[in-house]
Order: structure tokens, then C-alpha cells, then sequence
């Protein structure tokens, strides 16, 4: 039995908490988690929660890897802070970027860090203009992204994703940002549309978007192999084939947001290989460091970042850094994750837990709330039958699905639930006793949610 931690007596005043009513964040107490082991996390009242998506997907290896820890506390006691920047640096940047470049999808990489993936994004955009200007194409500027995403929270990275009403409500700057369809073929499909009929409709609007924008103005598309932020629906078979053969022809450079499905979490090391994409450039984050420490890498093939060093010959200097960019703590943790990798051999070991995911969300095909059932991986979701399939699987957490996610809460199991989709992503070390406890405690959430709405009608 898990001892409870005395309730700390800080105000709720003071706090801002995202992705949260911020009124009712100052008057209800919010679950105050204080401290982790293995897959399970705690808070104030000594209650025991299975972290089903590892909180935001970044907590690799759950919450008490003493490896990652010492590591951390040997480069804190070594050097605990220097910037990389002006010709200076240290040895664990210089060590994680040879190791990274050995692991992308494309010889002769180079790599940038920055502190988190929303800071990678932006950073990459930054460049990517940087790169066109040298090659005298100062227009191409605009960036192609699909709604539904989430690139990041930066002025610039919440531009590529989100929704309209999200755009509005920050009065972000939209002039350069483009948007085209997720490939979800549940819920988007035509009736009597197949999936390479989809498939090639999503190519068609790449084109036609790129052709309306006017081709020499766009410079890249972004995309998640799989994206999480919109309900996880892995693409249909020959979608990236489609979109790079469109991006190639019009010479549109490919991003890879890996932010989410880097290091294992598809199966392979990165979806790059799951899904034989050649991008022009990969950006990484989350497991990186298991979020143990802010680290993130812009990892380049020889051809993008060629032209970067070639305009900063004529600049006398790349004219970029920043403060906390390749941090030697978060440099030395991201290390520490890589040598456990592959010790561990986490590819294979999650290739083998992803068998008892996927049949244990297999067994939800038949349940009279779940419309569709999705896995790849070490992830998944599942699709309610709540307001509208097509409608509403994406954007705002309402009715059943918002019974499903407070019953998880109250059962002891953490989901995410994006608009009509309750999603799974553990930490890549969980066993498959806690799979199946996790799948026990989502069952008696659904069955609570089930009779919740029941009363309610």
C-alpha cells in the first residue's frame, strides 16, 4: 500500500496550467502527482494511477529508470551547464549528435538541438527559410501541415496544427501556413471509396493546395507518421508514397515530426522505417531523454544542411543558437536512453508487447460502444460511438467521451481521449501483466461511462 504524501500547502493562485479551464483550475484542486515507479505514478493522496499514455508520450522508461537519474547526476556533478554555441560546446552534444546521425533514415546526417519538440519545429521552419533564401528562392516560406496535428506551442508551431478556432483565439499569424486532410480513412472516407481511392484524393489536394498557393512559395510539408493529436489513425498503405512523389515533383521539402513516434514506439527506432519514408529532414523529442530532462534534435540530411553551411560562409557565421540547446545534463540522459535501448533491445522487446496490446484492443471490436479499433506498435485507440463518427473525431472532449476519460481517472488508469478517440501509448517498458491491469482497470472505466451516460438519457 502506497504511503500518501502530505498535501503541500501552495495556493492555486499562482499556477497556469495549459491545456486547462484556468478559472477551475484555481478553485478545484488538481490531481497533484508526487512521485513515480515503473509504469505507475502517485499523487498527494497516495492513490496509484497506470500511466496509459506516458504523460504525453515521453516517458519511455516510465518514472524511476535509476540509470537515466545517475546519468543526469554525473554530468550535474561533471559540468552541470555550458551553452553550445560560438565555437564552444561539450562532449556529450558532440557524443549524442554522432550517435543520432548514425540512426537516421539518411547518410551524411548532421544535428541540431534544441529543449523541446515545439522548440524543433519552429527551429526547422527557421532553417528551412534560411536554406531557400541562400538558394535564391526567398518565397518559398510557406509550410504545408494537415489539421488535426500538433507541431508545438509556439506562435509558429501552433500555426501548423490545431483547428481554425484554435488559430483565431491566439490571432496567430496564418499567412504562410496551409493546411491539407489527415489520412483518416475511418472517419473521412467517401462512401464506396477505397483506401487507394482516399489515398490518391489526399494526393490530389496536396497538389491542388500547391498549386492554388503557387509552387514557388511553399517550402515544406510537416508531418507526424502517425499522429497522435488527431485520435491515432495510422495512414493507409501507399499515403506517403503518394505525398512524397507530389512534394519531389515540385521540390517541397519533407519534415518528419518523430516527436511522438521516435525511439521505438512504432515498432522500429523511428516510423521512418516502419514506413520507408525518405524526409529531408527528422525532428525528435519526448523519449529522447524518456522526458527525464528538455531535449530535443533537428536531425538533417547531408543535402538540407549543405546549403545551411554554405549561406553561413557567406554570413561569416550561422546566426543561430540557443541558451539550453543541447544541455550537457539533457545531452548525457539522451545518451544514457540510447545505450538502454539498445541493451535492452526496446525495439524488439516492444514489438513483442505490442502483440498483447493489439489483442487486447481487439477484443473491444464487438463492444456496443466502440465503433473502429486501431494499433501499431506500442499504441493504439479506440473509437466511440459517441456524436457522430465522422464529425467528431477530432477536437473537443464532449458527452460519452468525456465520461470515458473522467471514469479511467476515478478507476486508476491515465488515457487520453481526442474528441472521439481513447488513446494508449504506455511507457515502452511495460510488461504484459500491466498491460492486461491496464486494460482490467479501462474496462470497468467503460463499463462506469456506459452506465453514466445510460442514466443521463
Amino acid at each position: 500500500m502506497a504511503m500518501a504524501s502530505p498535501q503541500t500547502n501552495a495556493s492555486l493562485e499562482s499556477l497556469v496550467l495549459g491545456f486547462s479551464n484556468l478559472r477551475k483550475a484555481r478553485s478545484e484542486r488538481p490531481i497533484v502527482i508526487t512521485r513515480g515507479q515503473g509504469v505507475f505514478i502517485y499523487d498527494e493522496n497516495g492513490k496509484d494511477y497506470l500511466e496509459a499514455t506516458s504523460s504525453f508520450y515521453c516517458a519511455a522508461f516510465g518514472y524511476s529508470e535509476a540509470r537515466l537519474i545517475e546519468a543526469a547526476e554525473r554530468q550535474m556533478r561533471e559540468l552541470p551547464f555550458y551553452v553550445s554555441g560560438m565555437h564552444r560546446t561539450v562532449p556529450a552534444a558532440m557524443e549524442l549528435a554522432d550517435r543520432l546521425a548514425a540512426l537516421a533514415p539518411f547518410e551524411g546526417a548532421h544535428v541540431a538541438f534544441g529543449s523541446t519538440g515545439s522548440e524543433a519545429n519552429d527551429f526547422i521552419i527557421k532553417f528551412m527559410r534560411y536554406r531557400n533564401v541562400f538558394r535564391g528562392q526567398p518565397d518559398r516560406r510557406k509550410v504545408i501541415s494537415r489539421w488535426g496535428s500538433y507541431h508545438g506551442g509556439t506562435s509558429l508551431t501552433a500555426s501548423l496544427g490545431g483547428s481554425k478556432s484554435l488559430h483565431d483565439s491566439f490571432a496567430l499569424d496564418m499567412s504562410d501556413h496551409l493546411f491539407v486532410s489527415q489520412p483518416n480513412y475511418f472517419t473521412d472516407h467517401l462512401d464506396g471509396e477505397s483506401e487507394a481511392e482516399f489515398v490518391a484524393r489526399l494526393a490530389r489536394e496536396l497538389e491542388e493546395t500547391i498549386l492554388e498557393a503557387g509552387p514557388e512559395t511553399v517550402g515544406a510539408f510537416i508531418a507526424e507518421p502517425v499522429c497522435f493529436s488527431c485520435g491515432f489513425f495510422p495512414p493507409p498503405k501507399g499515403y506517403f508514397d503518394a505525398i512524397c512523389e507530389v512534394l519531389t515533383r515540385y521540390g517541397i521539402a519533407f519534415i518528419d515530426d518523430e516527436v511522438v513516434t521516435g525511439f521505438a514506439r512504432t515498432g522500429n527506432m523511428f516510423a521512418t522505417e516502419t514506413y520507408d519514408l525518405k524526409p529531408d529532414c527528422m525532428v525528435s523529442a519526448k523519449a529522447l531523454s524518456s522526458a527525464y530532462f528538455p531535449i530535443s534534435a533537428i536531425i538533417m540530411s547531408d543535402d538540407f544542411y549543405g546549403d545551411l553551411e554554405a549561406h553561413s560562409d557567406l554570413n561569416g557565421m550561422f546566426a543561430h543558437a540557443g541558451t539550453y540547446s543541447a544541455h550537457p545534463v539533457g545531452a548525457a540522459v539522451a545518451l544514457e536512453v540510447l545505450n538502454l535501448m539498445e541493451e535492452r533491445d526496446m525495439v524488439n522487446y516492444v514489438r513483442d508487447r505490442a502483440v498483447t496490446l493489439r489483442k487486447r484492443l481487439d477484443g473491444y471490436r464487438d463492444h456496443p460502444l466502440i465503433a473502429d479499433v486501431r494499433a501499431l506498435g506500442l499504441g493504439g485507440a479506440l473509437q466511440l460511438k459517441a456524436e457522430g463518427n465522422g464529425e467528431g473525431a477530432t477536437g473537443t472532449v464532449s458527452g460519452l467521451s468525456k465520461a470515458v476519460m473522467d471514469a479511467s481517472m476515478e478507476r486508476g488508469v491515465i488515457v487520453r481521449v481526442t474528441g472521439t478517440s481513447v488513446l494508449f501509448a504506455p511507457p515502452l517498458i511495460i510488461t504484459d501483466a500491466e498491460i492486461d491491469e491496464m486494460f482490467d482497470r479501462f474496462d470497468l472505466a467503460l463499463n462506469d461511462a456506459e452506465r453514466e451516460v445510460s442514466n443521463a438519457a
